[in-house]
């Protein structure tokens, strides 16, 4: 029975997907549209009390938040497709700690500016000048640190493409493509090849020609 996603045009379910291609899972998509409210609706607030993007039903199985679901696949599945975890304690510890960092360091200022560059004049709703300055000035400071990481390791976690790498794509996209914020990327020899790197992979590119961003 193939893995059901819902919200795929979505972001963070894209990290999802991308993770389902690498390790070469079938999966079928359930279009929801957060500008509808569709997220909101009694029968998806059954899968997902929060409302939130994206949820996963594997048979009887269900599951929320992104980076729960790579993990919970990549784990399942470690020996199937690209293995994303690392092949030793100490190597998936670099991956669990890289992950943190896109999460709690990268994650926050890419989605203001997504929120109020992108989102805010679709919705008709004011942007926050000032958090948007905020948000730059953090984002161009994480990937100062990226920039010294990866000068060393051609990965986040190492030599190997993982999870770490992965779960910025989803984000990623927007920062390089659609916030006329690429210069951060661009300005950084070792990010900007890293970034050429990972979202060159074919499951990124399959996941971009199949789903498309809402903006």
């Amino acid at each position: 029975m193939a893995v059901k996603v819902y919200g795929p045009t979505y972001a963070s379910p894209k990290r999802v997907l991308v993770l389902l291609i690498e390790k070469e899972i079938e999966f079928e998509t359930v279009d929801v549209d957060i500008f509808k409210g569709e997220n909101k609706d009694p029968e998806f607030l059954k899968l997902q009390p929060f409302g939130e993007l994206p949820v996963i039903q594997d048979g009887d199985y269900t599951l929320y938040e992104s980076r729960a679901i790579i993990r919970y696949y990549a784990d399942k599945y470690k020996d199937q497709g690209t293995d994303l975890l690392g092949k030793t304690i100490e190597e998936r510890g670099l991956v669990e700690q890289w992950l943190e960092v896109e999460a709690n360091n990268f994650h926050p200022p890419i989605f203001n500016l997504v929120v109020n560059v992108l989102f805010a004049p679709l919705l008709g709703t004011p942007s926050d000048s000032k958090l948007i300055q905020e948000s730059d000035e953090k984002l161009g400071k994480v990937l100062d640190i990226y920039e010294e990481r990866l000068s060393k390791n051609k990965y986040l976690a190492g030599e190997f493409f993982s999870l770490a790498d992965l779960s910025h794509l989803a984000f990623g996209h927007y920062l390089v493509n659609q916030t006329g914020r690429g210069h951060l990327v661009r300005d950084r020899k070792h990010v900007s090849a890293w970034w050429d790197d990972i979202s060159s992979r074919p499951s990124w590119k399959k996941v971009l020609q199949l789903y498309k961003y809402p903006v």
